[in-house]
């Protein structure tokens, strides 16, 4: 497996900034201006991409599938209506790519049958997603590796024998390039069942890259995600979570993803890279000199006098003998006149 892996000029992984790629999913309500203010909002707010959904309601659900409570609040609408009312249409692709590449943003899509990925390879995609109910359709993702692109492999209710048969199926076309996300499959989730700790389970388990697919509400579990390491960060977003439609009342609106954008790169900075080794360079400036506490006259010493334990206080700031240091200082004599508060240093003894 592969610790790192290149999309469209960015790298993924260890050391790597957090991909975060703007999940506008179905949330465009089959309108092509909401579509590309999505793109658009994404672009402004910072993300590295703004994924879609790429499935036909007749090679996705059977018609006979039972209703999913969550989706009840839409009305007397079976699943398979629903999904048919959603689709994407096709030849939105190559438009939607082209738009995202003005906008400096990668376009790409989660296929969910054959036709879907090769149209979507054909205008151009540098990556594909595998989202977590596909996970155990191993022909869709052999497929869908074969075209020799990263897969980002989301593993939502997936126990880790799925998910080393999803990486077998990329391996078995010669595609080492995967991206395993944790996720919880419910909509909205509850943060109790997110377990970002199994994000190092799957790092250490299968040695790639990880993240997290987030469908809380509110932005404070993607922080956390990025914060734990996450290499990408994968939120669904709306125009406005008010809009009729399945994925709109968990996602997130412009200004929240600009925000979490931001707070996930503000993160990266505060993180550092470990190494305790003293003051940075902006605290040197003042904060290490004024700060700290050295070694300064309790009261009046005059030239001449031996240093006692009662005639040393220590207080700040901080450029004088340190503390640490005041049993080599009794003792010795005052070289000159040292005034009450005046800080000890080794010229004045």
């Amino acid at each position: 497996m592969m610790n790192r892996i290149e999309v469209a000029g960015k790298w993924i992984g260890a050391g790597q900034p957090c991909y975060v790629v703007a999940e506008a999913g179905a949330n465009h309500n089959r309108d092509l201006d909401i579509a590309k203010e999505l793109i658009g909002r994404a672009a402004a707010a910072g993300a590295d991409a703004v994924k879609f959904q790429t499935y036909s309601a007749e090679t996705l659900y059977s018609k006979k599938t039972p209703r999913f409570k969550y989706l009840e609040a839409l009305g007397n609408v079976s699943t398979y209506e629903l999904l048919k009312s959603l689709e994407i249409p096709r030849n939105w692709h190559a438009e939607l790519a082209e738009y995202c590449a003005q906008r400096g943003v990668v376009f790409f899509s989660s296929p969910f049958d054959f036709r879907a990925v090769d149209e979507l390879d054909e205008v151009g995609v540098p990556l594909f997603k595998i989202a977590s109910f596909e996970i155990v359709d191993v022909g869709l993702i052999r497929h869908v590796a074969s075209k020799g692109k990263p897969v980002i492999i989301s593993t939502g209710m997936a126990t880790l024998a799925d998910i080393e048969d999803a990486i077998e199926a990329c391996h078995s076309v010669g595609n080492e390039q995967v991206v395993l996300l944790q996720c919880a499959s419910l909509y909205p989730a509850p943060a109790r069942i997110i377990n970002l700790c199994s994000m190092d389970t799957m790092r250490i388990a299968f040695r790639c890259p990880v993240g997290l697919s987030d469908h809380t509400t509110g932005i404070t579990i993607a922080i956390a995600a990025a914060a734990r390491g996450a290499a990408v960060l994968e939120k669904h977003y709306t125009l406005d979570h008010t809009m009729p439609g399945p994925d709109h009342p968990f996602a997130i609106e412009p200004d929240e993803l600009m925000s979490m954008v931001r707070a996930i790169r503000e993160v990266e900075e505060a993180l550092g890279d470990g190494r305790k080794v003293g003051p940075s360079e902006e605290e040197a400036q003042e904060m290490f000199r004024l700060g700290r506490r050295s070694l300064v006259a309790a009261a009046p010493i005059p030239a001449g006098t031996i240093l006692t334990a009662d005639r040393l206080a220590v207080k700040r700031p901080g450029y004088g003998i340190r503390p640490k240091d005041i049993n080599l200082v009794v003792g010795r004599a005052a070289r000159v006149d040292i005034e009450e508060d005046d800080v000890i240093t080794w010229d004045l003894i």
